[in-house]
């Protein structure tokens, strides 16, 4: 009995039907963590899509394949093959006829040979005059014929992909005599579609008549006329993409070689409609196709075709106009153009992005895709981790932000344990969850899922403002990153851990405003200069005012003295070095904030000598903390003071 063989190799028919699915939490965490890192949230989602996650080909692999064969497509030949082959043509036929006149002696030839001397030196003019002209030479002849026949056959292969098999076996005038039916029938049909006209039924019988000429098997009028009007668009580029003596040549050429007015006329029209149906075509556009192999006149217009293929191509992919999204990407002109693989990389990043919709992770807006409530929470959670572990890792004597301690009276609730969580772990419904979960066995193992802590009451709440610098040296400097994730990890925390306390975050430049976690993370540094402290000073003591029932801080990241404030009717003033009056101005809301009651602490990046001048008077008037990490430690720092207030309050 004979053994089967089997042969194994990488699988070659398209998307791998073993490989997982993208993971869409894992990119909606790539695009996280390069916000955290200090990038641009539009950016960061465009680059999520441009790179490909998880290491798949992205629209940069994409849009760089497409630009390559449009450079090559640049470098296929020269446009004016057709008029060059047309002189050779017609030098092959001259040469032939005077050999043959050279052996008669008769006056005919002699007169002959003089009509041949005074041809114009323009070829389309040449061919133009011989059209009449009586050929003593069957060589001369079918050579003559040649450049006739083979630019009409050119020209209209190049509108009729399936031309020659439609008239395969035909004599010349019934070929003729079918394609001007053709023709004709394709003008109606498409006058008609112009009017607004239901043709679904003409277009049926239309392709059971004449669909042989169509081997793209188009679906309906629209697909037909997308097909008819690349290549009709295509034509005219070539001739517009040449210099003005060639055009002319080439366009008295294309009138010999068609020769038939009704043929040539149905051609013209067939243009117009095509142009009026696909106005937006590139129809007037100019190529400097360059190369050193001759192109005929379909060679050099399906060059110029591949080209505004591209061009579309890569602006689909480009992603570039407002509400842009993968589905406006033509996967089949995909395919056409770069092959199946590509096509299957679309479909693949198409679906994340529906999946990215579908589950919450993002929507789309006027700007375009941006995190949704529920991505931001899961930001927040990983910027909350991250500085959790900073916490974990630090130095000896720092506080451990989860250390066990009362909040107030035990409620006999417990639930789920979450990070940054104070209260005492429920031991018994912790182990009952284990056990409900992997049966009765001993010893019980623990998962992270099974922890529950007990529900305690809340005896006292904040109104915290968080003030963040926003100038473009926080950026420049590198501190950008740590702190958005700073922004975000105690936003986050004070959402889930202690949402009795309000929490309000303040960006300022040269102007001040209060930003949400959305805003937060998507906001990009603005090049105006200024650092206007009193203003965020001014709407921090506004929040809290409204929560004066909680206990009043504030907090500021600043790499930079106060170098804007405000004058009376609103306007921001900048001035570098800082002007008494800027500093006046801070100085007085600090006053405002210190007699209200809040605390003031302010984390200084950087050792600049006006800041540490200025912070360290801060805090001998309101008596708060000056701290001075590095941009890494920042969230440690923040998160840790922050904490560290609440468990002040309760020991009061």
């Amino acid at each position: 009995m004979a053994s089967n063989r089997y042969r194994y190799g990488a699988w070659r028919g398209g998307p791998d039907p073993l490989a997982p699915p993208y993971d869409v939490r894992a990119a909606v965490d790539e695009v996280g963590n390069e916000v955290l890192a200090g990038g641009s949230l539009r950016e960061a989602l465009r680059n999520l899509l441009r790179r490909g996650p998880q290491g798949g080909r992205g629209l940069d692999d994409l849009a760089a394949r497409a630009r390559r064969l449009r450079r090559e497509a640049l470098r296929r030949g020269n446009l004016d093959g057709a008029v060059t082959r047309a002189q050779a043509l017609l030098d092959q036929a001259l040469a032939a006829e005077r050999e043959e006149l050279g052996r008669r002696d008769d006056d005919e030839a002699r007169f002959a040979e003089a009509t041949l001397d005074n041809l114009p030196r323009s070829t389309a003019r040449a061919v133009e005059e011989l059209s009449e002209y009586d050929w003593a030479s069957d060589e001369a002849r079918r050579t003559y014929q040649q450049i006739l026949d083979g630019l009409r056959r050119d020209v209209l292969e190049q509108r009729f992909a399936g031309m020659r098999e439609a008239l395969r076996g035909m004599s010349d005038p019934q070929a003729n005599q079918r394609l001007k039916a053709m023709m004709s029938d394709l003008n109606d049909l498409l006058a008609r579609h112009a009017r607004g006209e239901d043709t679904a039924d003409a277009f049926n019988e239309f392709m059971a008549e004449h669909g042989e000429f169509f081997p793209e098997n188009p679906e309906s009028v629209d697909e037909l006329v997308d097909a008819l009007a690349r290549r009709a668009a295509a034509g005219e580029r070539l001739m517009r993409s040449l210099s003005a003596q060639q055009r002319e040549e080439l366009g008295q050429l294309m009138a010999s070689a068609l020769g038939d007015g009704e043929l040539a006329g149905q051609l013209a029209a067939l243009t117009d409609n095509l142009r009026a149906l696909r106005p937006d075509l590139a129809w007037g556009r100019r190529e400097q196709v360059r190369g050193q192999q001759e192109l005929g006149y379909g060679e050099a217009a399906g060059a110029l075709e591949d080209i505004a293929d591209l061009d579309d191509l890569l602006d689909q992919l480009g992603q570039e106009h407002p509400g842009a999204t993968l589905d406006d990407v033509d996967v089949e002109a995909v395919e056409r153009t770069l092959g199946r693989g590509a096509a299957d990389d679309v479909r693949r990043l198409q679906e994340l992005e529906r999946e990215l919709r579908r589950q919450g992770w993002v929507t789309r807006g006027a700007d375009g895709l941006t995190l949704s409530p529920k991505a931001l929470r899961r930001l927040g959670g990983s910027a909350l981790r991250t500085v959790f572990s900073q916490l974990d890792g630090g130095r000896r004597g720092q506080h451990d932000l989860r250390s066990a301690g009362a909040a107030g009276e035990l409620t006999g609730a417990s639930r789920r344990w979450e990070y940054g969580d104070e209260q005492p772990i429920d031991v018994v419904r912790t182990v009952a969850n284990a056990v409900r979960r992997g049966g009765p066995a001993t010893p019980v193992a623990l998962a992270v899922e099974d922890f529950e802590v007990v529900e305690t009451e809340r005896r006292a709440s904040a109104a915290v403002a968080l003030c963040v610098d926003l100038s473009f040296s926080m950026i420049s400097e590198g501190r950008w990153g740590p702190m958005k994730q700073t922004a975000l990890a105690l936003s986050h925390l004070v959402a889930t851990r202690f949402p009795q306390d309000a929490l309000q975050i303040i960006g300022f430049g040269r102007y001040a405003m209060s930003l949400s976690q959305a805003e937060l993370a998507g906001i990009e540094p603005d090049l105006v200069q200024g650092t206007n402290l009193q203003h965020a000073l001014r709407l921090a003591g506004r929040h809290l005012r409204r929560h004066s029932e909680s206990e009043p801080v504030v907090l500021v990241v600043t790499d930079g003295e106060p170098t804007a404030h405000l004058l009376d009717d609103g306007e921001a003033v900048f001035s570098w070095p800082p002007m008494r009056e800027t500093v006046y101005a801070t100085v007085s809301e600090v006053d405002n904030l210190t007699r209200y009651g809040a605390t003031l602490n302010m984390f200084m990046l950087g050792e600049d000598p006006g800041l540490r001048r200025f912070v360290d008077a801060v805090a001998r008037r309101n008596g708060g903390r000056v701290f001075t990490p590095e941009a890494e430690e920042l969230g440690r720092y923040v998160v840790d003071d922050y904490m560290r207030a609440r468990r002040g309050r309760r020991g009061r």
